[in-house]
C-alpha cells in the first residue's frame, strides 16, 4: 500500500517541513502520495507535484478547509486512510494539532516525533527531552506518524512529475470555527528552516537588548532570531521565537546561544545543530557541554566585538 503525507502550505507554496517528511516517507519503500488540503490552494498542489519521489498529489478544496482546523482536516484524513498503510505529517504545531485527532478517529496509536525509520513498523523517537531514544514497534493496521523534520534531510523540491487528483472533503464538522489569525511578518528566514540562528536568553535582560545587541549580529549573518523559553516568558520577544521542547525544534548549520544557560528544555530543541557557539558569563553553564565553541564573558561586550569582526 501507499504512504500518505499531509502537506503544510500557505495555499501558494509548500513549506520545507513537507520535504523533510517526504524524506522520512521514502524510508518506508512505498509509493508516496501528498495531501494538499485547503481552499483555493491549487497553486500549492501544483508545486507539490514537483517534489522528488512523489507519485500522486491529492487536492481537497473546500471553504471549511481554508483555516486548516483540526476537526475538518482529521476527518478528511480518516476518509482517505483506508487506502494507506502509513499517514505522516511534520511534528509541527499543525501536525501536533491534526494527527492525534486522526489517530483517535481511526482507533490507532500515534507514533510521535520519529527521528528514524528502521522498518515499515519500527521507528525511533526521542524521549526524556531527547536524552534517550526509544525504538517503537507498531502493530496497528494504519500507522499515524509525526516526523521530527530536523532528523531527515529534505528531498528536492523539484524534479518530480506527479499528477493532481481532486478528492472530496467531508462536510464541515461544525465543531469549531475560525475566528482570527495574527501573523508575524519578518524579512528574516523562517526559524525552523534557517541555516543560521541567533538566539538570546534570560541573560539578555530585556527585549530592547535583543534589538540593540543581537539584531546586528543576525543582520551580519543573515540569520533568523530565536529565544529561550525564559526570554519568551519574561516578555522580551514573541512566542514564535521560542526554541525548545515546548517551542520549535531546529537544526541549523550554525546556532548562536547568547545569554542562554542551557536548560534541558532548550537543549532538546537545538542540540542537533551542526555547530553551536555559546556566549555566557557563567563558565559552569550547561550550554557549554553541548557547544562546539564557547566564549566565557559579558555578552554585551563579546557580541558587539563579534559584529565588528564580521564587518571587516
Amino acid at each position: 500500500m501507499a504512504v500518505l503525507v499531509l502537506a503544510e502550505h500557505d495555499s501558494r507554496k509548500v513549506k520545507k517541513a513537507t520535504l523533510n517528511t517526504v524524506a522520512a516517507a521514502q524510508k518506508l519503500g512505498a509509493d508516496i502520495h501528498v495531501l494538499v488540503a485547503g481552499h483555493q490552494a491549487l497553486e500549492a498542489a501544483k508545486e507539490a507535484c514537483q517534489i522528488a519521489g512523489v507519485k500522486k498529489v491529492l487536492h481537497a478544496d473546500a471553504p471549511h478547509l481554508g483555516a486548516f482546523l483540526a476537526e475538518n482536516v482529521a476527518a478528511l484524513i480518516v476518509s482517505l486512510a483506508k487506502n494507506y498503510s502509513h499517514v505522516l505529517a511534520p511534528a509541527s504545531s499543525t501536525g501536533k494539532d491534526v494527527m492525534p485527532r486522526a489517530a483517535a478517529l481511526l482507533d490507532v496509536q500515534q507514533v510521535s516525533d520519529i527521528s528514524a525509520v528502521e522498518s515499515a513498523d519500527t521507528f525511533v523517537r526521542p524521549i526524556y527531552a531527547g536524552n534517550a531514544l526509544a525504538t517503537v514497534k507498531s502493530k496497528d493496521p494504519i500507522k499515524v506518524i509525526t516526523v521530527r523534520t530536523t532528523a531527515f534531510d529534505a528531498v528536492a523540491a523539484s524534479g518530480g512529475a506527479a499528477q493532481v487528483e481532486n478528492v472530496t472533503a467531508p462536510a464541515d464538522s461544525g465543531l469549531s470555527a475560525f475566528v482570527s489569525r495574527e501573523v508575524s511578518k519578518s524579512e528574516r528566514p523562517e526559524l525552523t528552516a534557517a541555516k543560521i540562528i541567533v538566539s538570546g536568553g534570560r541573560g539578555m535582560g530585556s527585549g530592547e537588548n535583543f534589538t540593540k545587541v543581537l539584531e546586528p549580529l543576525a543582520d551580519q549573518l543573515g540569520a533568523a532570531m530565536g529565544a529561550s523559553r525564559a526570554a519568551v516568558d519574561a516578555g522580551f520577544v514573541p512566542n514564535d521565537w521560542q526554541v525548545g521542547q515546548t517551542g520549535k525544534i531546529v537544526a541549523p548549520d550554525l546556532y548562536f546561544a547568547v545569554g542562554i544557560s542551557g536548560a534541558i528544555q532548550h537543549l532538546a530543541g537545538m542540540k542537533d545543530s551542526r555547530v553551536i557557539v555559546a556566549i555566557n558569563k557563567d563558565e559552569e553553564a550547561p550550554i557549554f557541554q553541548v557547544a562546539d565553541y564557547g566564549i566565557v564573558g559579558d555578552l554585551f561586550q563579546v557580541v558587539p566585538t563579534v559584529v565588528e569582526e564580521l564587518k571587516k
